[in-house]
């Protein structure tokens, strides 16, 4: 069945969409992954080139003549499973096609033993100005755990590797929760991160994704998880820590320099509008939103085609994007404007969720006053119980 034609909206021109560009393909999958990615050796040259023809295509699109992309973000998967020209070629499709902000910030997803200098300075020339190096933890004998396919020492020489070519934001993905973590290993983890001084920093705690090999061992009793009290020693010592040494935590899993909050992803907390290029990318506008289809080959195949390969769409109301724009805003520790919801929905938020709000206001888990709505400290360790309840 055809897809109807896809309709990009005009933006105005105090907007900054977002750009993201899915790679699906990685070296190995790791035993926690569920994100949209295949193991594969190399990059698939077919796949890349169906990206580049899919921003020929929509270049002609009057709505999205109008749009001026204030971020990239490749992700995947692992992108830099390419090589740099290659990637290079990617960023030039887009700089010939797309209309940009100033400076905008270009961020590529990267996997430290499939990154080296050369790749890098290349990277860099092509105009990406941010990495983000998946880490996870710098214990082997955990990295073997999990699947990762790097040491510590890869990861190493990959942060120095970037330095050396130019990269001045860089962030670091961490993991806790892991089967057999300790607070030792997380403390040598935080440790060795801080001590490279990146700009910015990830904490993720794991969470078991059904469908993965992790949820199988955990549904027959094969995981070692940390309990919730060891759990909450990790974000006990990570946090300070990462505060006394200049660590602004602006999202609940985000730590950054001042001046290096991800701009990418704020566009995504403030439900501002994104295009997504690429097998399972997501795009969003006025409301609208698109899911491609998942399999690459079938991306490849309608791409080149000059085809819309999304296979899942969603028209929100005016409520349900409401709803979603203070469940993403609250993940910042700002929290959500008030005034940006009132001009965007005519909706306040105390009106619409009466005595269900009131209620974490007066348990003191949410903070509201003339200005914006935001979770307080004692509320983050449990905000997705909270999120919940809001949606």
């Amino acid at each position: 069945m055809e897809n109807a034609p896809l309709i990009i909206p005009a933006l105005h021109e105090r907007e900054q969409p977002g750009l993201y560009i899915h790679i699906p393909y990685c070296r190995t999958k790791c035993q926690y992954c569920s994100f949209i990615s295949y193991p594969r050796n190399a990059g698939n040259p077919d796949y890349l080139q169906a990206l580049i023809q899919r921003i020929h295509d929509l270049a002609g699109d009057s709505g999205l003549q109008t749009w001026r992309f204030a971020t990239i973000f490749i992700g995947g998967g692992t992108p830099t499973i390419y090589d740099g020209n290659a990637l290079a070629l990617l960023l030039r499709a887009c700089f010939a096609n797309f209309k940009f902000t100033e400076r905008p910030e270009i961020t590529i997803e990267s996997n430290p033993n499939t990154i080296s200098f050369a790749k890098l300075r290349q990277c860099r020339a092509a105009g990406i100005n941010r990495l983000s190096i998946g880490v996870q933890t710098f214990a082997n004998r955990l990295l073997g755990l999990l699947g990762r396919s790097h040491s510590d020492r890869d990861a190493l020489k990959a942060f120095s590797a970037a330095r050396r070519a130019g990269f001045n934001n860089i962030n670091l993905d961490f993991m806790y929760g892991l089967p057999g973590q300790t607070l030792t290993n997380w403390q040598q983890t935080i440790k060795t991160g801080v001590a490279l001084e990146p700009e910015h920093l990830s904490l993720y705690e794991l969470s078991i994704e059904k469908g993965t090999p992790f949820a199988r061992a955990y549904s027959q009793g094969l995981l070692n998880l940390p309990n919730e009290e060891q759990i909450m020693a990790m974000t006990d010592f990570a946090y300070p820590f990462l505060a006394k040494h200049g660590y602004i935590r602006y999202e609940i899993s985000s730590f950054a320099k001042e001046g290096f909050f991800c701009r990418h992803n704020l566009n995504y907390w403030r439900n501002g509008s994104y295009l997504g290029l690429g097998a399972g990318a997501v795009s969003c506008f006025s409301g609208l939103r698109l899911t491609n289809t998942n399999d690459p080959a079938l991306y490849t195949k309608m791409a080149m085609a000059g085809r819309d390969s999304y296979t899942d769409s969603e028209n929100l109301t005016n409520e349900a994007s409401f709803r979603e724009s203070v469940i993403m805003g609250l993940r910042m520790l700002d929290g959500v404007s008030l005034a940006r919801l009132r001009a965007r929905y005519g909706i306040n938020p105390q009106d619409y969720y009466g005595a269900r709000l009131q209620l974490f206001i007066d348990q003191g888990m949410i903070n509201m006053d003339n200005k914006s709505l935001k979770l307080t400290a004692r509320a983050l360790p449990v905000a997705n119980q909270i999120l919940a309840e809001l949606v």
